[in-house]
């Protein structure tokens, strides 16, 4: 096991495990020399739409920035650095402050997402006018801001001293398979007990819907437990949009389990993508999706499939 400093947006954190020396590579089957990897967002677009995840890792079609997308990241950024204040300086009104210069850091780096607080051009045809409406953009950092304030109702900063932050994971399983991610937090009790933090800033989910974010942090306890050989005590989460916390506490039996049903899907994922064969699937976030123009259950067509197919033979061909 290695343990390397790595920059990811901007900030600093540590990957531990087998490194390529990257912040986190695309995620795809074996080609061109490049090892399988795997990332919870990743296997959830598999497992949710197999057409979704080629749109974006195969084809890798543009997808368009979204406000809600873009207030989780300033939040989780203001949450992330508010820890690097003394204990008794993270309070509610200065996490609040740090809102709008943290949107301006993203905005320094990311300047196309000022689009999404366009003027719209007289005449009401949808595009986009002058300059930012200044209204639009102080409603959405208010927002932003009362879900940080909402955090102080969940978790207390001031007792806290996080493990790890934004920290890149990554390792390797014997069947080959790389898996990484990025954790939001990492605490570590003084008894050496683990617990992994994710902060969410929309709301809970149904009881019926809430195997995926599960499923994510499972995962991170996977990769966790494979390099320091220790299953995570908790594993948490933190919705800020609903101000609700869900734990669950692995066990080596839930984390074998999520193995297995990696692989599985990795072998999947191979198999679709030898043979080209990513099904669509309609789920309740379709409706949400970027790519309709170019899915069969929209009417779309999907672009030519850009790599090699290898042609599937039955069992007697195989067998001859």
């Amino acid at each position: 096991m290695v343990c390397v400093r790595l920059s990811v947006a901007g900030r600093r954190v540590f990957a531990m495990g087998t490194t390529t020396g990257k912040a986190e590579q695309a995620d795809g089957p074996p080609r061109s020399g490049r090892s399988a990897s795997l990332s919870p967002s990743r296997a959830s677009d598999f497992m949710r739409c197999p057409l979704l995840y080629r749109f974006r890792v195969i084809d890798k079609l543009p997808e368009k920035p979204s406000a809600a997308a873009t207030r989780g990241t300033v939040v989780h950024a203001v949450l992330e650095r508010l820890f690097d204040a003394p204990a008794a300086e993270r309070t509610a009104p200065r996490a609040r402050a740090m809102v709008p210069g943290e949107w301006e850091r993203l905005l320094a780096d990311r300047p196309e997402l000022a689009e999404l607080f366009r003027e719209e051009e007289a005449g009401g045809d949808g595009g986009t006018g002058g300059g930012v409406d200044p209204e639009r953009l102080a409603g959405w950092l208010a927002e932003a801001e009362r879900l940080v304030e909402r955090w102080f109702s969940l978790e207390d900063p001031s007792r806290l001293e996080p493990a790890e932050r934004e920290l890149f994971v990554e390792t390797e399983l014997e069947s080959g398979l790389t898996l990484r991610g990025i954790i939001d937090r990492v605490d570590v009790a003084p008894t050496g007990e683990i617990r992994i933090v994710d902060y969410k800033t929309g709301k809970a989910p149904a009881p019926q819907y809430s195997a995926e974010p599960l499923f994510q942090m499972k995962f991170y306890a996977l990769v966790l437990w494979r390099l320091r050989g220790m299953v995570p005590r908790r594993l948490q989460l933190v919705y800020l949009g609903s101000g609700d916390v869900l734990t669950y506490d692995p066990d080596e039996g839930d984390l074998r389990a999520v193995e297995r049903k990696l692989l599985a899907l990795w072998e999947a994922i191979r198999t679709a993508t030898e043979t080209g064969a990513f099904l669509p699937r309609q789920t309740r976030l379709c409706g949400w999706c970027d790519h309709q123009a170019h899915c069969p259950e929209f009417g779309g067509t999907p672009p030519p499939y850009p790599l090699p197919i290898i042609p599937v033979q039955s069992p007697e061909a195989a067998s001859g």
